[in-house]
C-alpha cells in the first residue's frame, strides 16, 4: 500500500537525525532576516554557483572558528561561548 505525504515527510525528517557529512545530523533553521540580507545571500550563492545554504554553512562555520581561535580552550570565555556553567548547560539564546 503507497504511503501518505505525511507518512513519506515524517519518513524525510527521521532522517535528517544523522543525515550530514559527520552524520550527526542537521537541524532545520526557520527564521526572518533583513530583506537586503535576504538579496545579498542570494547574490552571494549565485556569484559562487553554491546553494544559498552552503553559503551559510560557510560563513558560520568561519566566524565560529575565528572564535574558537580567539579563545583558550577550557577557559571561562570557552565554557561561556559554549553555553556551559558548573550547574550545565545554560540556556541558548534564540533571538
Amino acid at each position: 500500500m503507497a504511503r501518505t505525504a505525511a507518512q513519506r515527510q515524517a519518513a524525510y525528517r527521521a532522517k535528517r537525525a544523522s543525515a550530514g557529512r559527520e552524520g550527526n545530523g542537521q537541524r532545520r533553521l526557520s527564521l526572518w532576516v533583513e530583506s537586503g540580507t535576504a538579496l545579498a545571500l542570494a547574490r552571494l550563492a549565485r556569484h559562487e554557483g553554491v546553494t544559498q545554504r552552503a553559503v551559510l554553512e560557510r560563513l558560520v562555520r568561519a566566524a565560529d572558528e575565528a572564535v574558537l581561535a580567539s579563545i583558550e580552550l577550557d577557559s571561562p570565555a570557552w565554557d561561556t561561548y559554549f553555553g556551559m556553567s558548573k550547574g550545565g548547560i545554560k540556556n541558548a539564546v534564540t533571538q
